[in-house]
């Protein structure tokens, strides 16, 4: 009877074990497919910024501080590694993307220009995706870091090497804050 006891908590603690590494096996998978989907988007958002910036040189040609600065942007971007240097190249990106268009702004003929438009609206699609794409990695790296902190799936976790993750996060206070809108 004692055997048949100590057999089934064997059993048991087996079972958990297993249960324990698979979740956190799936969370780690999740959180590298979420990255994953956000190099996707940046990808495309730095696929689109060319185009866009040569459609601003034709109009604006003496603006090329600014060009200058959404490429030097886009660049570093495409470079940064990992999710603390990939939100500040954003940040950076942002800002100078904000310039740009503020540019736009005192080119009428170029508000107007079809191809413009069209990048801009794709543009503006693509920052929605990235938006959504931040927010799924990091609801899944909460996952992750909760599990691997919690008792007593940390002692599995540490066990077999599963790291905490971290977030995608925004350091520059100013893009935090909602745009200002004067008219």
């Amino acid at each position: 009877m004692v055997v048949w006891i100590v057999l089934g908590v064997v059993v048991l603690l087996l079972l958990y074990v297993m249960l324990t590494y698979n979740g956190l096996v799936r969370l780690r998978n999740r959180v590298e497919a979420a990255w994953a989907q956000i190099d996707v988007q940046l990808k495309r958002r730095y696929d689109l910024i060319p185009n866009l910036v040569e459609t601003v040189k034709g109009y604006a040609a003496h603006e090329r501080q600014t060009l200058e600065a959404v490429t030097a942007a886009r660049t570093a971007g495409m470079n940064a590694q990992g999710p603390a240097q990939q939100a500040q190249a954003e940040n950076m990106l942002s800002g100078a993307l904000k310039s740009l268009f503020a540019v736009a702004e005192a080119y009428p003929e170029l508000k107007a220009n079809q191809n413009f438009l069209q990048l801009q609206e794709e543009l503006t699609g693509t920052e929605g995706r990235i938006s959504y794409a931040r927010q799924f990695y990091n609801d899944t790296v909460q996952r992750l870091n909760t599990k691997i902190q919690s008792f007593p799936a940390n002692v599995l976790a540490g066990m077999f090497g599963f790291k905490e993750r971290e977030y995608f996060e925004i350091d520059d206070l100013a893009t935090r804050e909602a745009p200002k809108i004067e008219f």
